[in-house]
């Protein structure tokens, strides 16, 4: 007599790794590696917006791409918006884990209270920010006037100097959630004698946290400024809903340039080139981060 597992498939039944990592590996080389290896190739060629066509140059794009300064102001306004941001939502992430770290009534649920930000798309965070920023009706451009912190006849995204700002708050409230729980995760996994001993001993709260706390979380901080990093670098939705790279360039980072290219000017080959260069500048930034801070993972 069959049992039910004879009369499954073979390769249902096998042992070896292959067919179930199959539909993974798939799905990684479609979505992953092929649209890399694509914009890679697209790069070799030259558009010509004339004819809308493309000849076969390798050079043309990688050096226009270095000689482009608004590549480099892009560049220097993603850096500036992945640390600010990264530094905001690491230090808020771990305050807000440190009050949350409790088993009291009721804490459980402001822990799943924190996770509601980030269900919210993006593109819908990045709209409503914008409308809370309008000078005329916006909530926090009202409060900031009455503070007199800001001037109606500058507001926050149509100014320069405050526009990347305004941006960066809407990725904060976002994703500092997301610090949180990991966090938290962190605080509640590290063991207990450690503490009651320097309580014992005398130890403040304060001087817990910078000799125990952090020297423990250490690895849990770095991996996680990792993985936000390496998000922050392609941010795009909030640029292009709230600013769309304005007031000029101000607010734009590397993507939304390639972006800009790829949409409004149609020319392929160069904004897979800048694409291409965001992925480099990527590796190279988190592998130096992985190489002086050892991340294991």
């Amino acid at each position: 007599m069959k049992t039910q597992g004879s009369r499954l498939p073979r390769w249902l039944r096998s042992e070896h790794p292959f067919p179930w990592l199959f539909p993974v590996t798939s799905l990684l080389i479609v979505f992953g590696l092929y649209p890399v290896l694509y914009s890679l190739w697209l790069s070799f060629y030259k558009r010509n917006p004339a004819t809308r066509k493309e000849t076969f140059l390798p050079s043309h794009n990688w050096s226009k791409l270095i000689s482009d300064d608004r590549v480099w102001d892009a560049v220097q306004v993603t850096f500036s918006y992945a640390c600010i941001a990264l530094i905001l939502q690491l230090v808020l992430g771990m305050l807000i884990a440190l009050l949350l770290d409790s088993d009291k009534k009721g804490f459980g649920i402001l822990r799943a209270l924190m996770t509601l930000p980030l269900v919210v798309p993006p593109a819908v965070t990045g709209m409503m920010f914008l409308l809370m920023y309008d000078s005329s009706f916006g909530v926090i451009s009202n409060a900031l006037y009455s503070l007199n912190l800001l001037s109606p006849d500058a507001p926050i995204l149509g100014t320069g100097s405050t526009a990347l700002w305004g941006v960066i708050i809407a990725d904060v409230w976002q994703w500092t959630p997301f610090m949180v729980l990991i966090m938290l995760a962190g605080l509640r996994a590290l063991p207990k004698e450690p503490f009651e001993a320097a309580s014992i001993d005398g130890a403040t709260a304060v001087q817990s946290f910078f000799h125990l706390t952090l020297p423990m979380m250490s690895k849990i901080i770095a991996l996680a400024v990792l993985i936000r990093g390496i998000d922050l670098f392609r941010v795009y939705d909030y640029v292009k809903v709230m600013t769309d790279s304005g007031p000029g360039t101000a607010t734009e980072t590397l993507t939304a340039y390639a972006g800009t290219v790829y949409f409004k000017s149609a020319n392929f080959a160069y904004a897979s080139t800048v694409a291409l260069a965001t992925l480099i500048l990527v590796l190279v930034t988190a592998t130096l981060f992985i190489k002086i801070f050892k991340v294991r993972f």
